[in-house]
């Protein structure tokens, strides 16, 4: 993952590698202020620096682009949850789950403006799934519910409880987070985001989560 001009060991990135990266920069502010449906090659191009045809040896079309803003300029969601089944039995559950959180509510949240058009095109749509081949948006909360599966083999995690539905419960939790965060765009009343401090939201969502609802009596 590249960001800012710098490969991952922070050394300066050059030729066709900076016109890459500063095409993934440049898309990934248009999408965000223009839309995906208006941010056209050429406009990416042009905020790029460069030629129509220099992004064209880079990327086939610009749902090509779109794939890679996702994968490489958002928060790496997908990877961190499917590394989390080789974790189990290490550290504590609960603190593996915050980590998810603390990754997937901004994953989400710089998510939305792109696919708010992506998902009002199913022309766009169609094309984007084809590109995903099999690394889907599922794969989330199934790698989520393999890691508590194996934790539920360890002891770990209740029996009786069912592994999918919890992974289900806390990414939908962290998308509806995110999708607040950008509706209200700092403008949020008081009692819409709570916990407003994102490590509070993590830690109390997943203690719900753990600890369940249901009082002891019942």
């Amino acid at each position: 993952m590249t960001n800012e001009g710098n490969r991952e060991d922070g050394r300066p990135l050059t030729g066709g590698a900076l016109t890459r990266a500063r095409v993934l920069d440049a898309a990934a502010r248009l999408i965000g202020t223009v839309g995906l449906v208006r941010a056209t090659t050429k406009q990416i191009a042009r905020e790029a620096g460069c030629s129509e045809a220099a992004l064209y040896k880079h990327f086939r079309d610009k749902e090509d682009i779109f794939v890679r803003v996702l994968r490489e300029r958002a928060p790496r969601l997908a990877a961190a949850v499917a590394e989390l089944p080789d974790r189990a039995g290490q550290g504590s559950v609960p603190e593996h789950l915050e980590a998810v959180v603390l990754i997937a509510v901004p994953f989400y949240r710089q998510s939305f403006p792109m696919a708010g058009g992506l998902l009002a095109s199913p022309e766009l749509l169609a094309a984007h799934r084809r590109k995903l081949d099999d690394a889907g948006p599922h794969h989330v909360s199934s790698h989520l519910a393999e890691y508590l599966r194996a934790e539920q083999r360890l002891g770990r995690v209740a029996a009786d409880v069912d592994p999918h539905a919890a992974a289900m419960l806390l990414i939908g939790a962290c998308f509806h987070r995110a999708f607040l965060e950008v509706f209200y765009a700092g403008e949020a009343p008081a009692e819409a985001l709570v916990p407003a401090d994102p490590e509070e939201f993590a830690a109390a969502t997943v203690r719900a989560l753990v600890g369940g609802i249901e009082a002891p009596e019942a």
